[in-house]
């Protein structure tokens, strides 16, 4: 099950017999190759392909990077930790404030320090500066996937399987989210790419090269994620020797050289993470973090098993649709190379998924490509021609319904918040939807690989519509930015060097983030008792205390226990979609008493 009539020749070994099953697959009645569409002849090649991988990467990744605030409450967590880093000059220990943060390695905070600073920046960049790991990460994924599939099939199927991974809803999502996701997952897509080729080759000595990329690439999993790296891999090894009852070919790895060579990339912050905090990190990352997600529902994330599977029709749109469509020929070719390895890389580690406790959409990222290999092989078969009507529909329904949806969304939407849509992102969206209603259509009515450019441009609409312009325009959900804006607005407080704030009742990251380290977490009580501090050390500063509207009436209190008399100087308003509570938050100051003058006017003392 490969693309190799146009004449690129499979960068694996032994050719002869698996041009021999290509031909005898071709041959069969379920498997018609489909005459290849003019785009692909042009863009079907080892230069122009990842040429245009990487324009549709930029078009998918880009937008939003600027305008889109930080997401509660995993990205702004790790952007502050990489800033306290930076402010401190201290890359070994992980802090969010005063708090250790030992849930993930270090990897991710180094990435993005690395960032800041190349951008010629400090703590104080602006969030995009931060979040280029994740963008970088993403678009080395598409190009990975393109290498990992050429060990397949030629450069036109693996065109295909990696336009679905960059397709992809969630790797738009982790593409603007600075945390660890897309740079695990580039790492997990070039180790399996060197496996993959290792275990096509299956030699008798060992592969230098495929075996330093493979344990660097391990390596730096372990760095930015601990365990999750190995677990997928290591789950693909163990598959690959089961299913063909083999283990000899892994030797090529180099495995005894290659471990020695991963323990030495990985272990000195983890003696240094050990001396830092006298073994609490490995107690709370591993004993709290991994085993607690593994027993229970962490932060009300629990889910029963299935819950990835449902999940996959959305997430990794649009390729579930196309899965569907190429399902019989898949099934058809379950012997052949590319399937087997497909399957091994995804049922096992699918399962552990599905059994731990706690789910979220992004976990299951690191399985898109085993999806996409053996889809963007199908289609290249022909996969769609002889499908059934039946599952065309489904296919078609998959295709168009979310496109559908996020165009009502970008009008409905904005309205249900209190605001007007953007004009430009509700334009685009629907115009990605009719790019969408488009596919379907073509889906319906042959070969499903004529439809891969109309969804192309409906992920493109719908990137720029939603990221660029819709989800920046809902102010509303954008609470803690509204905050810091408000702030700067009052008479003395515009410079935040001079700024001393602390929150009651709202808790996100993203404020603490964006206001600066030095802002505080408190009780109602210590937010009174913080106003009426004595200022002399330093009478300049400008000392703002927000209170959640739930707080404010134990703050007025205390505040009227200790002779403080607090004015609320702003207010802001929003809905908070960490648990969709609306919020009310008043900015108060210390009253300034007033005399009046002889001629009768008010003067502050």
């Amino acid at each position: 099950m490969s693309d190799t009539r146009d004449d690129q020749k499979p960068e694996a070994a032994g050719e002869a017999a698996e041009n021999s099953e290509r031909k005898d697959n071709v041959d069969s009645p379920s498997a018609a190759p489909v005459r290849k569409p003019v785009w692909l002849h042009i863009f079907g090649h080892d230069i122009t392909a990842p040429f245009l991988l990487l324009l549709l990467s930029l078009a998918l990744f880009v937008p939003g990077q600027w305008t889109v605030p930080p997401l509660d409450r995993d990205e702004p967590r790790f952007t502050q930790a990489t800033k306290q880093m930076l402010e401190t000059n201290d890359y070994i220990d992980i802090r969010f404030q005063d708090q250790a943060r030992h849930k993930k390695p270090v990897g991710i905070y180094w990435l993005q320090a690395a960032a800041v600073k190349l951008t010629g920046q400090g703590a104080e960049a602006p969030l995009w500066a931060y979040r280029l790991p994740s963008v970088i990460a993403s678009i080395i994924s598409v190009l990975a996937t393109f290498w990992l599939a050429r060990a397949f099939m030629g450069p036109a199927g693996a065109l295909l399987a990696a336009g679905f991974v960059a397709l992809a809803i969630i790797v738009g999502v982790e593409a603007r989210l600075a945390k660890t996701d897309a740079a695990l997952f580039a790492m997990i897509i070039i180790a399996q790419g060197a496996l993959a080729r290792v275990w096509l080759k299956d030699p008798d000595k060992r592969l230098w090269g495929l075996g330093f990329l493979f344990w660097t690439a391990l390596a730096g999993s372990v760095l930015i994620k601990g365990p999750v790296g190995p677990m997928v891999i290591g789950l693909t090894v163990v598959g690959l020797m089961a299913m063909k009852r083999k283990a000899a070919w892994f030797k090529g790895t180099a495995p005894i050289a290659g471990l020695l060579w991963f323990v030495l990339l990985v272990s000195p912050w983890f003696v240094a993470i050990w001396i830092a905090t006298d073994g609490t990190f490995f107690t709370e990352a591993i004993g709290k973090d991994l085993l607690g997600k593994v027993g229970q529902g962490q932060e009300g994330h629990g889910a029963p098993p299935l819950t990835h599977l449902g999940a996959m029709f959305g997430i990794f749109w649009p390729l579930p649709a196309f899965f569907v469509i190429a399902l019989p020929l898949i099934w058809h070719e379950r012997k052949s190379p590319l399937v087997t390895f497909a399957v091994a890389w995804f049922v096992p580690s699918w399962i552990v998924f599905e059994l731990v406790a706690t789910k979220l959409p992004h976990y299951t990222m690191p399985l898109l490509p085993a999806l996409a290999l053996p889809v963007a092989a199908a289609l290249m078969e022909g996969a769609g021609a002889t499908t059934r009507t039946w599952l065309r529909w489904v296919a078609a329904v998959l295709l168009a319904v979310p496109a559908l949806g996020l165009a009502v969304a970008a009008f409905a939407g904005p309205f249900a918040l209190g605001v007007w849509p953007s004009p430009p992102g509700a334009v685009l969206l629907a115009v990605g939807a009719v790019f969408a209603i488009a596919a379907a259509s073509r889906v319906l009515r042959g070969p499903a690989l004529y439809a891969f450019p109309a969804i192309c441009l409906t992920a493109i609409c719908v990137s720029i519509g939603f990221w660029g312009f819709v989800g920046p325009a809902l102010t509303p959900i954008w609470v803690s930015p509204r905050l810091v804006a408000a702030m700067d607005e009052i008479p003395g407080c515009a410079d935040k060097s001079n700024r001393l704030v602390v929150t009651t009742g709202f808790h996100e990251p993203s404020f603490i983030f964006l206001e600066g380290t030095t802002t505080k977490i408190v009780s109602a009580q210590d937010a009174a008792a913080f106003l009426a501090a004595d200022e002399a050390a330093n009478p300049a500063s400008c000392r703002i205390a927000a209170i959640e509207s739930r707080e404010e009436a134990a703050f007025l209190a205390a505040a009227q226990e200790i002779g403080l008399v607090p004015e609320a100087v702003k207010r802001v308003d929003g809905l908070n979609i960490n648990g969709g509570d609306d919020v009310d938050i008043g900015l108060y100051e210390k009253s300034v008493p007033t005399t009046v003058s002889e001629d009768g006017n008010e003067q502050q003392q």
